[in-house]
């Protein structure tokens, strides 16, 4: 069942999930609370596994990790344990930056990243399809990224407005 959020709250997840390096007297000063109080409410939230975790986004261009697919996956077999096998597979694989299984004609759709299409065409062939798991590959090479967000559209849980 979904917690439900006051504004406070939504506040200090829109904050948070926009800036994880905001200090909690920072994050107290901007939704109008003292330290105190500010720090229960985050921590209350992480209790309720509303927070999972704090990260530091890195810029993959600059990094060298630049070149982007999106692939769709079927499965020689898609059977409980071959699926279960897969998904343990991919949690070994740091190329692959998600993994969701779908419905339609694939089982699964994944983001890989990786250095260039050479590195690419490597995993494909020595991962994926090594895997002996898969039976097609569909690749979709990403162009250009218009809109790529981790915030959460907290206003569809809460009559907090997010400023734009």
């Amino acid at each position: 069942m979904p917690q439900s959020l006051d504004a406070i709250d939504a506040k200090i997840l829109d904050l948070i999930q926009k800036d994880a390096a905001l200090s909690v007297a920072e994050i107290a000063d901007r939704v109008g609370l003292s330290s105190s109080p500010c720090w229960r409410r985050i921590k209350r939230m992480e209790e309720a596994g509303i927070i999972q975790g704090r990260v530091t986004l890195l810029d993959r261009d600059t990094l060298g990790l630049g070149f982007e697919v999106v692939a769709s996956v079927k499965l020689a077999l898609p059977s409980k344990e071959n699926l279960a096998k897969f998904e343990q597979l991919v949690q070994k694989w740091p190329e692959v930056l998600e993994c969701m299984t779908v419905t339609g004609a694939v089982d699964y759709v994944i983001r890989i990243t990786t250095t260039d299409m050479h590195a690419y065409d490597t995993f494909l062939r020595e991962k994926l399809l090594g895997s002996g798991l898969v039976s097609d590959v569909q690749s979709r090479i990403v162009i250009n990224i218009a809109k790529r967000t981790t915030a959460l559209p907290l206003g569809l849980v809460s009559d907090y407005v997010p400023a734009s």
